[in-house]
């Protein structure tokens, strides 16, 4: 591959690492999510608000008809087109607009587990393919729409991390039942496989790219997903927090059950750790091996890892703004 060219996907990481000043909108989200501005002090890729789509009112409805349609809750307040247009402000609205409605499906199908009646079964319906629940008749949908580009490689990461997610989500139903709390060596993983590890993999047809699959098995990429995750996750333990008091499965929680601390202790102990993943996926990015592609695909990985990059801010700026978790 060329330096120019380099040179260039290089250049459009580094760029993800500076945020465009943006003034910020009301913040009417957690009380608690508060608490997370502190990194924005902390850390250099957090200190300025995202920029947002420019066709943000666009995806907003798109989202809301796609979630009428298929008989899903996306109250306005909730704002998951908001998230979506930051995470994909350098993108087409299509790509933020399509990210949005998984989002969507992704927060219904965390409080169907949290709440309904049918808990862990809806998963046995998604992976059967059943259409009998709202939830399983809109994951048809977006599966038709996002699978249609992609490999069967990527279908099948796609299938084995939704029964990651199954997997997690069970074994947070039998610690619930039996009243136990995971602990801080455990948790990471767990928490990973409960946010929803598929949601890293609906980036790529989000941009209609693919990431070869010797690039998502290397290290760096792996880090670089991980620590994604685990700053996003840990961030959202921290400004559900008041809501889901008596969790057992909330990082800040499982700090104050392992290491004695009490609540301010626990969080900053927290807040500590989300700095440290920060840097470590920065760092990852940075050893992505992009100079062994061709240069198209180069910058198709690029593009996925500049999105992920734009999450954590992206997330924060949603939970300071949202009313999910008020």
């Amino acid at each position: 591959m060329s330096t120019d060219v380099i040179t260039s996907v290089r250049t459009a990481l580094r760029s993800m690492l500076q945020w465009k000043p943006l003034a910020p909108g009301p913040r009417r989200g957690a009380p608690a999510a508060t608490t997370l501005l502190v990194l924005t002090e902390r850390v250099p890729a957090m200190a300025e608000p995202c920029r947002m789509h420019p066709a943000v009112y666009a995806i907003e409805a798109a989202v809301l008809d796609w979630a009428r349609r298929t008989d899903l809750h996306a109250g306005p307040g909730v704002g998951f087109h908001r998230m979506a247009g930051r995470a994909f402000a350098e993108f087409d609205a299509a790509a933020a607009a399509l990210f949005a409605q998984w989002l969507t499906w992704l927060f219904n199908l965390d409080d169907e587990l949290d709440e309904g009646p049918g808990r862990l079964e809806v998963f046995q319906g998604l992976l059967a393919g059943g259409a009998a629940h709202p939830l399983e008749r809109a994951f048809a949908d977006l599966w038709r729409v996002t699978s249609a580009r992609m490999s069967d490689l990527w279908r099948t990461r796609f299938a084995a991390n939704l029964r990651r997610q199954h997997d997690a989500c069970r074994i947070e139903a039998e610690n619930r039942a039996t009243g136990r709390v995971p602990t801080l060596e455990q948790y990471p993983a767990l928490r990973r496989g409960t946010v929803g590890p598929y949601l890293y993999d609906l980036v790529e047809p989000c941009l209609r790219v693919e990431v070869p699959a010797w690039v998502h098995a290397c290290e760096p990429w792996q880090q670089l997903v991980d620590a994604c995750t685990d700053v996003t996750a840990w961030c959202n333990d921290v400004a559900s927090l008041p809501k889901e008091r008596g969790d057992g499965h909330n990082l800040v929680v499982v700090v104050m059950h392992q290491l004695g601390l009490d609540q301010p202790e626990a969080t900053a102990w927290v807040l500590d750790r989300i700095a440290e993943r920060c840097q470590d996926m920065h760092e990852a990015a940075r050893r992505l091996p992009l100079d062994t592609l061709p240069p198209r695909l180069a910058r198709d990985v690029s593009k996925v890892a500049c999105a992920y990059l734009a999450a954590p801010r992206a997330h924060l700026d949603w939970l300071l703004e949202s009313t999910r978790y008020t």
